[in-house]
């Protein structure tokens, strides 16, 4: 029962009074805004460049598929089919 007495007279006396949280306290907002803003611009440029590099897929897909379109109806040879698709998947993005 002493230790205890003993502890509670140890512990220092609030006096009521409250300074407010320091000058400082508007930093960690600012760095919690900070990270946030971080986030979503990584989030929306790795967004951007695979949505550029899905469509540009698409693009030379299609670009292949009317070619394929072109040779089958017999508007160009096998030669000019060959070039024209060697050139679309040149361009192919990796």
């Amino acid at each position: 029962m002493s230790t205890v007495l003993t502890t509670a007279a140890a512990l220092p006396v609030h006096d009521g009074r409250w300074d407010g949280p320091g000058p400082w306290w508007p930093i960690f907002p600012f760095l919690w805004l900070l990270v946030i803003v971080g986030v979503i611009v990584a989030l929306r440029f790795t967004g951007m460049r695979r949505w550029r590099r899905l469509h540009a897929a698409d693009g030379i897909r299609a670009g292949e598929a009317r070619l394929a379109e072109r040779f089958a109806a017999g508007e160009i040879d096998e030669q000019e089919y060959e070039a024209r698709r060697a050139v679309l998947r040149r361009g192919q993005p990796t």
